[in-house]
């Protein structure tokens, strides 16, 4: 393989949402957690589980099973935090996303990517990247950056800076 062709190729971390497959860009991964404790913030949405204390920081974690209309994440011995930076207006900011299990880091060649599917104009998709497949699976590629929307992400840094004035 020509070098050329190694810097095309993608990694993306692989997880598990119900039945479905997910990836992230492994650039935006910087780390994955096991799944303990969440301090529930009052007054957030559903999809915000809550907060938890890393190294010292305050990051709000969400449930993507809840996000994307599935049914809320339980825990279980997989259940894992896949911790992200997401940008947004030139800020970036962690969060947790739980996961039903982590897969694997596997390669993806973006000629073997497909463009996200257009569902109807009510639909949303722009969140999605594009569709990978591995045998008979597809895998749901996101775009983590555009999963939340600005006041959803204003309101994770809201309970994010709650939390952190909680703690002075």
């Amino acid at each position: 393989m020509a070098v050329t062709e190694l810097s095309e190729t993608n990694q993306y971390l692989t997880f598990k949402l119900e039945d479905e497959v997910f990836a992230l860009d492994i650039g935006k991964v910087r780390e994955v957690l096991e799944f303990n404790s969440v301090t529930k913030v009052p007054r957030t949405p559903d999809f915000m589980r809550g907060v938890i204390n890393l190294r010292g920081s305050v990051v709000p974690v969400v449930d993507l099973r809840l996000k994307f209309g599935m049914s809320k994440t339980e825990k279980s011995v997989n259940t894992c935090i896949i911790i992200v930076e997401v940008s947004f207006d030139g800020d970036n900011t962690e969060l947790g996303a739980l996961a039903d299990s982590v897969q694997e880091v596997m390669e993806m060649e973006p000629k073997s990517i497909e463009v996200a599917p257009k569902i109807g104009t009510s639909m949303k998709t722009e969140f999605i990247k594009g569709m990978g497949k591995r045998d008979d699976t597809f895998i749901i590629i996101l775009d983590i950056d555009k999963v939340f929307s600005a006041d959803e992400l204003v309101m994770v840094k809201s309970a994010k800076g709650l939390m952190e004035d909680t703690e002075e």
